[in-house]
């Protein structure tokens, strides 16, 4: 577990964000724009001191798990692992390449530090309750994070698996909501509206926190430690985003950057606007 200052924590999000746009231009394919999004919650999730993890001991028992539900954002995941420690950055331009472990959804094990396999939308949650139940018997204080994107709440599994998060009193379970508004579709208001997502989870039994500004760590990190107070129900964290955020052109046009790669020239300049 690594603990950062604010200003470590923004250059680590820094060399992430170039990570996801050299990885998808150079594969040509896969989502840079919910990658980019969940860049700050990956980070202070591994590198402000939330996360309880080993790269040396990846299948360590007492380990916090980090679930990736929205498990198309492979690019901010593998990067945060590659930066964590548990394989090296070299291994990331093989991204969606074959014989690559790193795969465009989410393999468990594959790399080492990825907990669920995922593919269709909505899983996440459902797959912390079992691990949460199981982690009760076994005596173990371990916690999981889910991250979960605003589109996959269109899913009735996720809204089931929030009523029995609560009834069964996971409280070392936080869900954080990546709300950056977009699906593969378009806007989450004309495909499925959501409205109040905190209200809702505040329905169903959760302890839930609004982040006005969820690219802002002085504001994640108090809602990570906040949660960790609660006790006997579980917690979720909306943290209002920006699909594509730190590349003009996608925060400008974010649903045509859901699942597609940038050109050389794009590349160019998305590594020009995030900088060094």
């Amino acid at each position: 577990m690594t603990v950062s200052t604010t200003l470590d924590l923004k250059a680590t999000a820094q060399r992430i964000r170039r990570h996801i746009v050299e990885m998808t231009a150079a594969a040509q394919s896969g989502h840079p724009g919910g990658s980019l999004s969940a860049v700050e919650i990956l980070t202070a999730l591994y590198f402000g001191g939330v996360l309880r993890y080993d790269p040396a001991r990846p299948d360590w028992p007492q380990r916090d798990r980090f679930v990736l539900s929205k498990g198309h954002a492979t690019p901010v995941l593998y990067a945060v692992l590659a930066e964590a420690g548990y394989f090296s950055t070299d291994l990331l331009p093989t991204f969606r390449k074959l014989g690559s472990p790193l795969q465009g959804h989410t393999v468990l094990g594959k790399p080492a530090g990825v907990e669920m396999s995922a593919g269709a939308l909505g899983m996440g949650l459902s797959f912390c309750i079992g691990q949460a139940l199981a982690a009760r018997l076994d005596r173990r204080d371990s916690r999981l994070y889910c991250l979960l994107g605003d589109g996959e709440l269109n899913e009735g599994q996720v809204w089931e698996a929030a009523l029995s998060a609560a009834h069964f009193e996971t409280d070392r379970i936080t869900a954080i909501v990546d709300r950056n508004h977009f699906q593969n579709d378009g806007p989450e208001g004309e495909i499925l509206r959501l409205w109040d997502v905190a209200e809702k989870f505040r329905a169903f039994g959760w302890h839930a926190i609004q982040v006005e500004d969820g690219h802002d760590f002085d504001q994640l990190l108090p809602a990570l430690a906040e949660t960790a107070a609660i006790k006997g129900r579980p917690q979720v964290i909306v943290a209002e985003t920006t699909k594509g955020k730190g590349v003009s052109y996608m925060e400008a046009n974010p649903a045509a950057w859901h699942g597609k790669g940038p050109s050389p020239e794009q590349l160019a300049q998305a590594l020009e606007e995030i900088g060094p």
